[in-house]
């Protein structure tokens, strides 16, 4: 699901979404080569895993007006799988 707007690895680029490398301990809205919305960019925050586990549940109650058009999601087990795969490419 991610895949369809998100790049990851050493060839990831930005393309409908930004990369996310290394998105752990990385400001909201601040990789170059993708155009944030100015909500993300006004973000003000780090992402942690806290933060980011919070924005995959409703990313518009964690940053209202983002760009990203995506209903969240609800299971414990499929966040905690998807936050040890972040981890793992940071």
């Amino acid at each position: 699901m991610c895949a369809s707007c998100h790049q990851v690895g050493p060839a990831a680029r930005a393309g409908f979404g930004p990369q996310l490398n290394g998105i752990v301990g990385r400001p909201a809205g601040s990789t170059a080569d993708y155009h944030y919305s100015a909500a993300m960019q006004n973000a003000g925050f780090v992402w942690t895993e806290e933060k980011l586990r919070a924005f995959v549940k409703d990313p518009d109650a964690v940053v209202p007006g983002n760009k990203m058009r995506f209903f969240g999601i609800r299971s414990e087990r499929e966040l905690n799988d998807l936050l040890a795969y972040l981890r793992s490419i940071s």
